[in-house]
């Protein structure tokens, strides 16, 4: 489950003068994440059109009615792992359907995401949605 809440993640950026700040913010939030095993960092669990390496599982935890995704993420890249902590916020311990109807383009685009990253890094980063949206609709089947 993410460290910190979407709405968190708002108010903090509001509270920030500059995209400079807010990019040490997301740096700190990186800082944050639970530690990711190192026996998934595979191939198998690597997000490509990345520009750094970013490995990423999802299980569906059973406990909740309706399950919900529970997603770990980990990358090379101090920024990268402050995106990360971004889509667990946004993703992760939500249900299957929410994970799939989310509108992430509004929410980076709030966030100011969109418009500060570099396009390499914006790839990455809908990469990793992609990524997200493709594990939940295959655990949606399986359901």
């Amino acid at each position: 489950m993410s460290t910190v809440t979407l709405e968190e993640i708002y108010e903090d950026f509001e509270d920030l003068p500059d995209w400079e700040a807010r990019c040490d913010y997301l740096i700190d939030l990186g800082f944050e994440l639970p530690e990711f095993p190192s026996a998934h960092k595979t191939e198998a669990n690597r997000v490509h059109g990345c520009q750094s390496m970013v490995w990423l599982t999802a299980e569906l935890d059973q406990d909740h009615n309706p399950p919900v995704l529970e997603i770990q993420a980990d990358s090379d890249a101090m920024i990268v792992k402050g995106l990360i902590a971004v889509i667990l916020a946004i993703y992760s311990g939500r249900p299957l359907e929410d994970v799939v109807n989310t509108d992430v383009e509004e929410i980076f685009a709030k966030l100011g995401l969109t418009r500060h990253l570099s396009p390499a890094r914006r790839n990455g980063l809908f990469g990793m949605v992609k990524r997200i949206r493709q594990l939940a609709i295959e655990k949606m089947s399986q359901t």
